[in-house]
């Protein structure tokens, strides 16, 4: 007969203990809240330079931004559901990758801000609507530009991740050739367009505002090449954990908060600009704040 160490012994009852507490959170929560609450710890990702949605400040560490606002709100709902606080553990993540780090249960929610598409909820869920996205075109005052057709032949660049799919879309739609370049993030686009090495960004309207705000030299095309809901993203097939997300959510819209969020960031100077954007709630927003939705887009 084997005999072990009273502190082996002692060390095998706290790890039986651990996996069965483990297993007995997901059963109560579901498998990702259960995850949550067994660490402690909540992995939230972000986007490093997306402003508005979420971006880091200039010297900072720390991620900021609309989206991440909101998602701070779905991690005060997670606590008092786990019934004690949360360690907040920001991700640094692509646009790409962020599906499969959601996949891999590397992030457990994501709050960059994602276009919810048919193609986009076979790998993860969706929350509620919590913004209305319309990709258009940033040129230069003196380009002459104006219609589509003005477009053809034309160097226009997104943002790595962005709407290089709504750009394509829009070219074959009017029969138009465009050369498409590509950047890896809004500031890189903006400084081809200075500098005369590219004749348009595509890119959501927020974006883009913020690249043109206080600049008289840039204009927004009058050309909308798509509509898009945006939302958070976290594990598919998880109904608990959905369900207590777009209550969050909903809950905001219903007591005015999120509409207070939004004039945060889009109707008052960023914390790292000086001045605002200046970008009026759209009907589209008002209409999904008034009728909460996850309805996808082709």
């Amino acid at each position: 007969m084997r005999y072990f160490h009273p502190l082996i012994l002692r060390l095998f009852f706290v790890v039986g203990v651990f996996f069965a507490l483990s297993a007995g959170a997901q059963d109560a929560f579901g498998p990702t809240l259960g995850k949550i609450s067994a660490q402690g710890r909540v992995y939230l990702g972000y986007r490093e330079a997306m402003p508005p949605f979420t971006y880091v400040l200039p010297g900072g560490t720390q991620p900021t931004g609309y989206v991440w606002d909101i998602c701070l709100h779905v991690v005060k709902a997670l606590e008092a559901r786990v019934g004690k606080p949360l360690e907040v553990v920001p991700v640094v993540v692509s646009d790409n990758a962020r599906p499969m780090l959601i996949k891999n249960n590397v992030v457990d929610l994501d709050c960059g801000g994602a276009a919810n598409t048919v193609a986009r909820q076979k790998q993860v869920a969706l929350s509620v609507t919590l913004y209305v996205s319309d990709v258009k075109i940033l040129v230069r005052s003196d380009s002459g530009l104006a219609m589509p057709a003005d477009l053809a032949g034309k160097r226009i660049v997104t943002v790595s991740g962005g709407s290089e799919r709504q750009l394509k879309r829009m070219a074959l739609e009017k029969n138009i050739s465009m050369q498409h370049q590509l950047a890896n993030s809004p500031a890189d686009a903006m400084t081809l367009l200075r500098e005369g090495r590219t004749d348009g960004i595509a890119a959501e309207d927020a974006t883009l505002s913020i690249l043109r705000a206080g600049k008289a030299e840039f204009r927004l095309l009058d050309v909308v090449l798509a509509t898009e809901p945006l939302a958070l993203m976290f594990p598919l097939g998880d109904a608990s954990f959905k369900a207590l997300v777009d209550e969050t959510l909903i809950g905001l819209m219903k007591r005015g908060e999120m509409t207070a969020i939004y004039d945060k960031w889009f109707m008052s100077p960023l914390p790292s600009e000086s001045v605002s954007l200046d970008l009026p709630m759209s009907q589209a927003l008002k209409a999904a704040i008034l009728t909460p939705s996850d309805t996808p887009v082709n």
